[in-house]
This record gives structure tokens, sequence and C-alpha cells, in this order.
């Protein structure tokens, strides 16, 4: 964890390397018709002897019952307190984006949506438009002026974007639009303190004049607004763990949150293999890597059973991969569940699974919930798992005389 106290004392910068895979919304629930999850339908060779031959368990990246968002589930899985550090979306995007944030700019991440002819969500995120049609809307909303501010709407990918705000007196201190159901209206901007009045007012004109704009749209008609949030400052993950960080994501949001920690972002392309590619051409650069991947999220938030055990087959192919590069310890885990039968994140633990020279394997026969259950890791918060993988991977030392 980072905030352990002696942490100075007991980690050591080595040679060796790390690399943790975080498969985006790994977990899962089982489907009422079959009462498999989705990583028990799938079939991963590689990933179920990866297990076969590791160390796992279930980590939590809150607390029981708690659904976090993916910011909360990656800072745990780096060894950060998510109730402590919590971070909005919208700095994430924008920083994933290379926007400059200034102290006092507040950044939202932006959705366009679908809304019938009464202003009810029928998608929330408008069909995943491709970033060939969002970019020119982001254009013409990007001309609308609110008084006494600037704002700016900038592109992040496929039908996502960022509203940054500038200007003096504003506040992170606001709700959000997005209701996260489908059949009502979204949400107006509401100033949770008076101090917030000015970022609460603002956002409502940009959301009226995006509906004037995109009103006569049969789809991306509508915006909504979540994750407004200012530039934080957070202990840095390679100071605290000694380490050389690199992140590889194809995901803006993802790029925005390694920035955060101070994680040195390495360019690369918008899939998958593209990442995979990325770390071989720099894995003798760095000692650790985060390497992310999202289709299975994707999957799950669409509600789509199928495609999510698709995405999970996908990945599987990657892993010998990786392995062959030959990393002194290596985990694969998720920042959450998104299980297809909730079409959205869940509070269920997440398998997690640590590999190296000094895991020879303990009984645990697949990569899945149940299986991973009766690992020797047990059921840890996810802020745990970091410690785990600096030991597997020889960067801790003894603490204590």
């Amino acid at each position: 964890m980072i905030d352990f106290p002696h942490i100075a004392e007991v980690c050591q910068s080595t040679p060796s390397k790390l690399v943790m895979l975080v498969v985006d919304g790994l977990g899962g629930a089982p489907h009422p018709d079959t009462g498999r999850s989705e990583l028990e339908v799938a079939n991963t060779p590689n990933l179920d002897a990866l297990a076969s031959r590791s160390a796992c368990g279930l980590t939590l990246p809150v607390l029981p019952g708690i659904t976090p968002g993916s910011g909360p589930g990656h800072l745990s899985l780096f060894g950060y307190d998510p109730i402590k550090y919590t971070i909005g979306r919208g700095v994430l995007e924008a920083l994933g984006i290379d926007v400059e944030i200034r102290e006092g700019d507040v950044a939202a991440r932006g959705n366009f949506c679908t809304v019938d002819d009464q202003g009810k969500l029928v998608d929330r995120r408008a069909g995943r438009i491709s970033s060939q049609e969002s970019v020119p809307l982001c254009e013409q909303l990007d001309q609308i002026e609110v008084p006494g501010l600037e704002v700016h709407i900038l592109p992040v990918q496929d039908y996502r974007f960022v509203a940054l705000f500038r200007g003096d007196g504003l506040s992170e201190d606001v709700t959000e639009t997005d209701p996260q159901i489908l059949d009502v209206p979204p949400r107006r901007v509401e100033a949770l303190n008076a101090a917030a009045a000015k970022t609460a007012e603002a956002a409502n004109a940009l959301i009226e004049g995006a509906q004037e704009v995109l009103g006569d749209r049969d789809r991306a008609n509508m915006v909504l607004l979540r994750g407004f949030s200012q530039l934080p400052h957070l202990p840095q993950f390679g100071d605290s763990y000694r380490l050389n960080p690199a992140a590889i994501a194809a995901y803006p949001m993802y790029r925005g949150l390694s920035t955060v920690v101070g994680m040195t972002v390495i360019p690369t392309g918008s899939t998958f293999a593209d990442e995979v590619a990325t770390l071989e051409e720099h894995f003798a650069e760095h000692d650790f890597f985060y390497i992310h991947y999202k289709p299975a999220d994707a999957a799950g938030e669409d509600g789509n059973f199928e495609a999510k055990v698709q995405a999970l087959e996908a990945v599987d192919a990657y892993i010998p991969r990786i392995l062959d590069l030959e990393p002194d310890a290596m985990v694969v885990a998720g920042d959450h569940a998104t299980p297809s039968i909730l079409a959205a994140h869940g509070w269920q633990p997440v398998p997690a699974l640590v590999h190296s020279k000094l895991t020879l394997g303990e009984g645990v026969p697949a990569f899945t919930e149940r299986a991973c259950a009766g690992g020797s890791i047990g059921s840890i918060p996810a802020t745990q798992l970091m410690f785990l993988a600096l030991a597997h991977a020889g960067k801790l030392v003894k603490f204590g005389p």
C-alpha cells in the first residue's frame, strides 16, 4: 500500500521486471440460464494454465457491496486507498489526451447520448458512435459560449469527450447528469456547496446549448456530463515503490490515470495487439509495466454475455507473448467486475493471480471466480496486491530487525 509508513524501508530497486495486466471489468456473475460466469464459459487455456502455476485469489476494489468506477478500481490495484485518493474521471480523460490542466480548472467526462422526443434516455452511449461522427459534433459544441468562463469541448474517443471549464471560482463539488439508467431524463447539475454554484450554472448552460445544437439529430442528440474534477496531487508511484514504471494503454482515461500517479506513458496504437507490441519493443527500458485491456468491460456494460466471453478468449491468446518476455513476476487482475447480467460495473470480488519462479501452483484449476477463491491469496483488498507483486519480483526486503 502506498501509505504504508515504512514503505521506504522495505522497497528496493532491482533489475527484476514486473508486468501487471489489468483486464478491465474482468469479473462477472453467473448467467441465470447456465449458472456459469463469463470466465467459466470462456475457453482460456493460457490463463488457466498460468493460474495452475500461480498464487491465486480474489480482490475487493473498495469495500463489500461498493461498486467502483474504473478510476478507484485502478488506484486500488496500484496500492492507493480509493476512499482517500478520489479522482474524478474528467481530469483523467483530459490528461489522457494531453490537455493542459491548470490549477483551478474543472474537467468533466462527457458522453454523447440519445434521448427520445420526451427527453428520456434511450441510449447512454449513443450507439458508441465512432470518432469520425463525434469529432464534428465536438467542434459544434466547442462554439457554445458560457458567460464569464472559457469552456472547451475536446474529443476523446468514439462517443466520449472532455468538457473543460476555465475561470475563477470554480469547484469540482457538483453532481453528475448521468442517471445511469434508461427511460428517465438526464439530471441537472447541482452544486454540493455554495462555492460550487458557479460551476453548476456553467455546466447547465453548456448542456442547454448542447440541446439546441444537437436536438434535431436522431441519435447523439444530447450529452451527459460526469466525473467533474480538478487536478489531484497523489504520492508518486515510482518514487514510493522505487520503480521505473511505464503504462501502456490505448484508451485515454487510463493514460491520464497513469500520468497522475507518475508513470511514464508509452505511446501505443488503438488495439491490444498494438499494446503488446509496444510492451515487447520497450521491455528493456522499465522495471514495471502496467498494460490495459478494455474490450471485456465494454462488452459487459453492453449486457452482451457472448461478446464478453469472446473478449476474454481474445486476451487469453496474448498471454504466451507476454510470458515469452520472461518477466520476473506477472500479475493478471481486474479493476472491477462488469457482469453482463447487470450491464454495468458490479461490486463482486475480482479474480487475480501472481506468477513468478516462486509460484509452483496450488491446485487452482482455472482462472475463474470460483477457482481463484480457493487459492492461497484468499480474498484481500485490492490495495494489498501490489506488495505481493513486489515481493514475488524480489523488490521488498525484510521489515524490522
